[in-house]
């Protein structure tokens, strides 16, 4: 690894040019600003999306472990903020193992579920049925988009946080590529190209930070069971085995936390040394090289790719689709449907602010919006004072 990454690193920098001189202005804003005396305009990015309300309020949205509100919450689970901090952290790793930007990288991370509405993958499938209905859809990386140039108002200069263009294109296609056919908007977002590898981590990131948790959160709440994960996961089974032979006396619980933390190093190495090697292979030293390469040069090796599938198949199959979470994701469906309904039946309901934006959104679209922004909590009591009266 050592010699990849030193490698690496002595060809990357140019790659990243945070001052635009790549030709691609990624540190430009829409609303030009003087430059900060000692602060680079990614961290000041950072530093904007920390201090967001938006931010803030995923502290009460579900990242994947929910419950009935008769059956209460453990402090001890995920939220979506909580699971935002471990991306960053691995990010942060990353992109400094590599020689990339590390406060782009930070940026990226701290934004990427901003725009998740409440009740994690469940609320967000819910809302989107909803919009269907109105030939739209809910995309949370392109909602993310407006929260950060539209709906924070935190400046008397401008709407939104005014981010640079590369936290914004980052926003958009960290995780998926888009087509200028079907989003014209988003012309301006280099969409025939991949973008820099700080964002393209931040994919990685996230779901190796969710595995590694979700499996912790899983094996806590008792909804899978050691020996099943042991069976379905030949690098969580190889990892554990190593642990309980080194430390015999220590206590199951704190073996598997071991294992779990061990298992993470290993997914994040692997991330970073396949990185490097795709793009010493590559060649590749510019960000245009990045950007047009023949596919996303961040990945991990086969074996590593195979390990995270497996894992990644069995937690759909016996914790995010489990028979135990067939009712609260029910549940999630039924209050933000009846949400929905209700306030398209009657905007007045609506703060003024998002009535403010109907003649220009739609109703559909601002009440979207509305719930999106909504907390796991909020929206609850929502529902129960106005649609179970």
């Amino acid at each position: 690894m050592t010699s990849l990454k030193t490698q690496f690193i002595a060809r990357l920098p140019a790659a990243i040019a945070a001052d635009g001189s790549a030709g691609y202005e990624l540190a430009a804003r829409a609303h030009p600003e003087p430059p900060h005396p000692y602060r680079s305009p990614f961290s000041r990015d950072a530093a904007r999306i920390l201090h967001a309300r938006s931010f803030r309020r995923l502290a009460g949205k579900t990242q994947v472990f929910m419950r009935l509100p008769a059956e209460g919450l453990s402090d001890h689970f995920r939220s979506r903020l909580t699971h935002t901090l471990e991306v960053t952290q691995i990010a942060r790793t990353a992109a400094g193992a590599l020689g990339l930007n590390v406060e782009l990288a930070e940026a990226l991370a701290l934004a990427h579920d901003i725009g998740h509405p409440p009740f994690g993958h469940a609320g967000e499938k819910a809302l989107d049925g909803a919009l269907h209905d109105h030939g739209l859809s809910f995309d949370h990386n392109l909602h993310a988009l407006r929260i950060v140039t539209w709906f924070e108002e935190r400046y008397p200069a401008f709407r939104g946080l005014n981010l640079t263009l590369g936290v914004r294109e980052g926003i958009i296609k960290h995780s998926r590529d888009y087509s200028v056919v079907k989003h014209p908007e988003l012309a301006s977002y280099f969409l025939a190209s991949f973008p820099p590898l700080e964002a393209q981590l931040i994919d990685l990131a996230d779901e190796i930070a969710y595995l590694t948790a979700d499996l912790d959160d899983g094996l806590d709440s008792g909804i899978v069971a050691l020996e099943q994960v042991r069976a379905a996961s030949p690098l969580f089974c190889g990892i554990h085995d190593a642990v309980t032979a080194e430390y015999r006396a220590a206590a199951p619980k704190v073996a598997v936390y071991e294992t779990l933390r061990r298992m993470l190093n290993e997914l994040v190495t692997g991330l970073i040394e396949e990185t490097a090697a795709r793009v010493i292979v590559r060649g590749a030293t510019t960000l245009q090289d990045i950007r047009h390469a023949p596919r996303r040069l961040v990945g991990v090796s086969p074996d590593m790719d195979a390990a995270r599938k497996a894992l990644k198949a069995f937690l759909y199959a016996n914790f995010y689709n489990s028979s135990g979470q067939e009712q609260v994701h029910a549940y999630a469906e039924k209050v933000i449907g009846d949400i929905f309904k209700n306030l398209m039946a009657d905007p007045k309901q609506l703060p003024e602010d998002h009535q403010a934006q109907i003649h220009s959104e739609g109703l559909a679209r601002t009440v979207a919006d509305y719930i999106a922004g909504m907390t796991d909590s909020y929206i609850v009591q929502l529902w129960e004072r106005t649609c179970t009266a």
